[in-house]
């Protein structure tokens, strides 16, 4: 008699399993867990007879990860140029290698000449300092909102803080700036209306109580038709210090940007501490720039909180490179000309159309996002494919094994766009590489 034997009882050991080349090597570059994860995953499959058990290390070995860390490289064809929800501004190429530089031991806070404890990122502040000349000290927290708490508990814990009601933000993720000004035990006095706020409205309010007075660039909306606004140049007469939050990180006037504020600017009006982000229209790491007079720069970097919202080695690293270093991507594709954009766009569409890809280049108009220039449209180029493409190359099978970056991109009028105003160049042989993978699939 034949005995029938349930191949499910064949699944090999885990022991057996690990012991493969394969995953024995990738146990050393992702760690025992996320192996011993996938191998139980396959060894699951092969007991509810989804695959042969012979090729349970097979299967262990195509699930695994590219990296360690759960996120995924992003090509950004949204149009957006800084889009939040995938890290704003991609860092240079040199940024890169810094950071890579800085991952190890590094003399962060040490003077190599001396022997002898040194400044803490004394190189990324002296770049800082001579990237905003205007600014007679500097310093860098965590990011925008960091920078904003920092200067309010230092100057106007237990007073006053005289702003705008029509700058009253929501910065997102349902963060609003009276909250957070609030938290650190500053007071919010609001003057003026939503639309319309004058000098009278902040001279009235200004008195012996007023740490500061705040003037905050609205930079993810805009107010239009029956208006009224209170330059920095005037605030700046009422006898108390003026802080200005300009947001989107423009250090200098941007020719392509003219109403959008730069730190320069509102310095030399007579902002007394103008703070801005490092990952928006400056393209380097996430932080939060504080730049203006020696004596208020001094306070905040000296108070006890400004240790709690210090950034690490590899933002050092990544902010210096990104001051002193060649330009990085997006200021690159900010400007970028949209004839430039639409001939790489035909290009990639003939590449698909040659492969059977129902694929087009078009006009399209993108923005800065990011909370910067609000309203200002960047003409660009999309490659338009049909929509049924838009899961596959945002989470598809390729893009699962790591053996292609997600692509995001935005429908419109029935179509998938693959819009290339932040698509850097280098990128498209495998943005058509991404398209043709999810096609086949």
């Amino acid at each position: 008699m034949v005995a029938l034997v349930d191949v499910r009882r064949l699944t090999p050991r885990t022991d057996a399993v690990l012991a493969d080349p394969r995953l024995a090597a990738a146990q050393q570059r992702l760690g025992r867990a996320i192996v011993l994860s996938a191998v139980r995953g396959a060894q699951d499959r092969a007991r509810a007879g989804e695959i042969d058990p012979a090729g349970v290390a097979d299967a262990a070995a195509a699930s695994l990860p590219a990296l360690a860390a759960s996120l995924t490289p992003v090509i950004n064809a949204t149009g957006v140029l800084l889009h939040t929800n995938l890290g704003r501004a991609p860092l240079s190429e040199a940024a890169r290698a810094a950071v890579e530089a800085a991952a190890g031991t590094t003399d962060l806070e040490f003077d190599l000449a001396s022997g002898l404890r040194g400044r803490r990122g004394a190189g990324m502040l002296s770049a800082l300092a001579a990237a905003v000349p205007a600014a007679e000290a500097v310093h860098v927290v965590n990011n925008n909102a960091a920078a904003l708490v920092l200067a309010a508990t230092a100057l106007a814990a237990g007073r006053e803080i005289v702003v705008s009601r029509g700058e009253l933000i929501e910065i997102g993720d349902a963060f609003r700036l009276p909250d957070l000004l609030e938290s650190t035990g500053a007071t919010i006095r609001e003057v003026g209306t939503t639309n319309r706020t004058t000098l009278g409205d902040y001279a009235a309010a200004v008195g012996p109580q007023t740490g500061f007075v705040l003037k905050v660039h609205p930079s993810n909306y805009r107010i239009e038709g029956f208006t009224a606004s209170v330059s920095v140049a005037e605030l700046a007469g009422l006898g108390v210090p003026v802080v200005g939050d300009i947001g989107s990180g423009l250090l200098v006037p941007h020719p392509l940007l003219p109403a959008e504020p730069d730190a320069s600017s509102w310095l030399g009006a007579g902002a007394a501490l103008v703070t801005a982000s490092g990952d928006k229209l400056l393209g380097g790491p996430q932080a939060g720039l504080l730049l203006g007079q020696a004596e208020l720069v001094a306070r905040l970097s000296r108070h006890p909180l400004a240790r709690a919202l210090r950034i690490d080695k590899l933002t050092v690293a990544a902010l210096e490179a990104t001051l002193i270093g060649p330009k990085p991507p997006v200021p690159e594709q900010l400007g970028a000309s949209q004839a430039e954009l639409l001939q790489r766009a035909a290009r990639i569409a003939d590449r698909l159309a040659a492969v059977e890809i129902d694929a087009r280049a078009e006009h399209s108009v993108a923005a800065v996002g990011g909370g910067g220039a609000p309203g200002t449209d960047l003409p660009s180029a999309s490659v338009s494919l049909p929509t049924e493409l838009a899961v596959e190359l945002r989470a598809g099978v390729a893009v699962r094994r790591g053996a292609m970056p997600a692509v995001v991109a935005r429908i419109e009028a029935g179509r998938l766009l693959l819009d290339l105003r932040a698509v850097a160049p280098a990128d498209d042989e495998l943005l058509v590489a991404a398209v043709m993978a999810a096609a086949a699939s």
